[in-house]
């Protein structure tokens, strides 16, 4: 693991380097974005580094430096084995008060890469009662403002699955905690639109173009209880890439399906095609 602050490669990720008035810190506020490194190069790192711009001018923090971060990156995956691993790279509003107004100082820019596991072809979710606002005002950023989701993640964990799928204020299906949705129905492949406040994901945009050629592919947005209806169930992530779900809730569902599979040699195809997509 390599850490990098401000230009700085630390000498351990551990090193104290964030200041304790950080604004990130004190209310969250800041942007994230998380990247999937392969045999030791950044996946679809431009994609990510145009919705980190997005996020942070949607947050009202400024755009962040892209070269310095750009740098960072490379800095932090030199000189580590990484056949499989991942980049977090977060941009805050700097140092602030202790309190929601914000300072007047520079932004903070972390990355850090480390090894990863890659996840399993297959796993299972869990819905949860609680909803997505996808009318808040952090609607379709990418905020470290995340503590929502941590808790729905453990509750998720406490029933023995990987991941948290949520619906909307008006009850349709909207997103996991870090992952989008998609399910087959029908003969086709579905995943809930922009519009019910689910994230613009990479992978989702990714998937949405390499699809659409030789599987029928709609966004349309439906109860979250389509779940209890799919023939099958897809999560689309950073680290998932397309990723089969076996059990929805008591559910079990066939993982992976005969479109999920297709969906999934597809990916693997483009994907190795271009690391910047």
């Amino acid at each position: 693991m390599k850490a990098w602050v401000n230009g700085r490669v630390l000498d351990s990720p551990r090193d104290l380097a964030v200041n304790v008035l950080d604004h990130g810190i004190v209310v969250g506020d800041g942007v994230f974005e998380t990247v999937a490194v392969s045999q030791g190069q950044p996946f679809a790192l431009t994609r990510h580094l145009d919705r980190l711009v997005r996020s942070a001018e949607g947050l009202g923090i400024g755009t962040p430096d892209i070269d310095a971060i750009r740098a960072g990156v490379g800095e932090t995956i030199a000189g580590q084995n990484l056949p499989f691993g991942r980049v977090r790279i977060t941009v805050t509003s700097g140092e602030g008060p202790l309190g929601s107004p914000r300072g007047e100082g520079p932004a903070t820019m972390i990355i850090v890469t480390e090894p990863a596991e890659r996840p399993g072809d297959v796993a299972e979710i869990v819905t949860v009662p609680w909803v997505r606002n996808e009318r808040g005002a952090l609607a379709g950023l990418k905020t470290t403002s995340y503590a929502e989701n941590a808790l729905m993640i453990e509750y998720a964990r406490s029933r023995g699955a990987s991941e948290a799928v949520m619906a909307n204020t008006r009850g349709e299906l909207c997103e996991g905690t870090g992952s989008n949705v998609m399910y087959a129905l029908d003969g086709r492949l579905v995943t809930p639109t922009l519009a019910s406040g689910c994230l613009a994901g990479v992978t989702r945009a990714l998937a949405l173009e390499w699809l659409a050629d030789e599987i029928e592919v709609v966004e349309r947005d439906a109860p979250l209880e389509v779940l209890n209806e799919a023939d099958e169930v897809i999560l689309l992530g950073t680290t998932r890439d397309v990723q089969a779900i076996a059990r929805v809730d008591d559910r079990d569902v066939p993982a992976p399906g005969p479109l999920t599979r297709r969906a999934q040699e597809i990916w693997a195809r483009e994907a190795a095609k271009n690391v910047d997509p």
